[in-house]
């Protein structure tokens, strides 16, 4: 609706997972490298986490651009399954034939080290990637870490990536999944965006859509990352609201109280008010340092 008005050519605040709007900030960058370490290195697993829509998509989309050409990997993106139904699962992403009427954890297992001994022997290399992986049952769990028991006297046969939310950290905690945890080769996660990539996100995606970034005030730039906490998915939402009422209400540009009124659409009063007043304290505490620390200063 939105986008003759300000001379764009696409959406570019839209949710859908474009890879043309990927951007990778330094962030991004460094959670990267530490899952290109670990998939190098001999152990299992290696893992990433964030809260939600801070970008693991993002990440796991650019490994999988980053893996070599004689690599096979399965994508488990609804890991709320059984032992049993995670093993068919691998199967049928690795194209392994079976028969269901012989299906047991046994009957999987040794389809599955079969292939990895296969691909092995082929010079291709095997990764696992699961998603939303904080939704693995315990036993689950357990169960990819016995997959991972086949290795050679350098490597594991079968690489594992766990992505998810914080609380997979917790999951990995228990005693019981001791002995997985201690398989992990690299672990990061993921913070939101700072200010300034905030900034250089919503410019990012306006130059790829034809836009530049000065459709947004700097006050408007300002309250987006206060508003978003730094959360691509929160800005790509309330950035496309805030463009349908500058339009509506003909503007040239977002202003910072049109901003924070489609904030209060989608994220509500109570919401809007709470992190802005977080932030003025901040500010606040911020101010009364600097000028304490002048003070004392003076004193001295």
């Amino acid at each position: 609706m939105y986008l003759n008005y300000f001379g764009l050519s696409d959406n570019p605040f839209s949710i859908a997972p474009n890879p043309d709007y990927l951007y990778m900030s330094p962030r991004h960058k460094e959670a990267l490298a530490h899952l290109i370490f670990g998939l190098r290195e001999s152990g299992g697993f290696v893992m990433l986490t964030g809260e939600v829509g801070t970008g693991k998509t993002t990440v796991s989309r650019k490994l999988l651009q980053q893996l070599p050409d004689n690599t096979q990997v399965a994508m488990i993106l609804n890991p709320t399954l059984s032992a049993i139904e995670l093993l068919a699962t691998i199967c049928d992403e690795l194209k392994i034939r079976y028969l269901k009427k012989q299906a047991s954890l046994k009957y999987f297992t040794d389809k599955i080290l079969d292939k990895l001994t296969t691909n092995h022997g082929n010079g291709i290399n095997t990764v696992l990637i699961v998603d939303e992986a904080q939704h693995l049952l315990p036993e689950v769990l357990e169960q990819l870490r016995l997959l991972t028991n086949l290795e050679t006297n350098r490597e594991k046969l079968l690489k594992v990536v766990l992505i998810g939310q914080p609380e997979l950290q917790q999951l990995l905690k228990r005693n019981e999944l001791r002995q997985l945890a201690q398989r992990i080769t690299a672990r990061y996660h993921l913070l939101p965006l700072s200010s300034l990539e905030v900034k250089n996100y919503i410019a990012h995606r306006l130059s790829v859509a034809g836009g530049h970034e000065r459709i947004f005030s700097k006050p408007t730039l300002q309250a987006i990352y206060q508003i978003t906490g730094g959360i691509p998915r929160v800005i790509n939402l309330l950035c496309d609201r805030a463009l349908t009422l500058t339009f509506t209400k003909q503007h040239p540009i977002v202003r910072r109280h049109i901003f924070i009124a489609a904030a209060r659409q989608i994220l509500g009063d109570d919401v809007v008010k709470q992190r802005q007043g977080k932030q003025w304290t901040l500010i606040l505490v911020a101010s009364f340092l600097a000028a304490a620390s002048i003070g004392y200063m003076v004193g001295a």
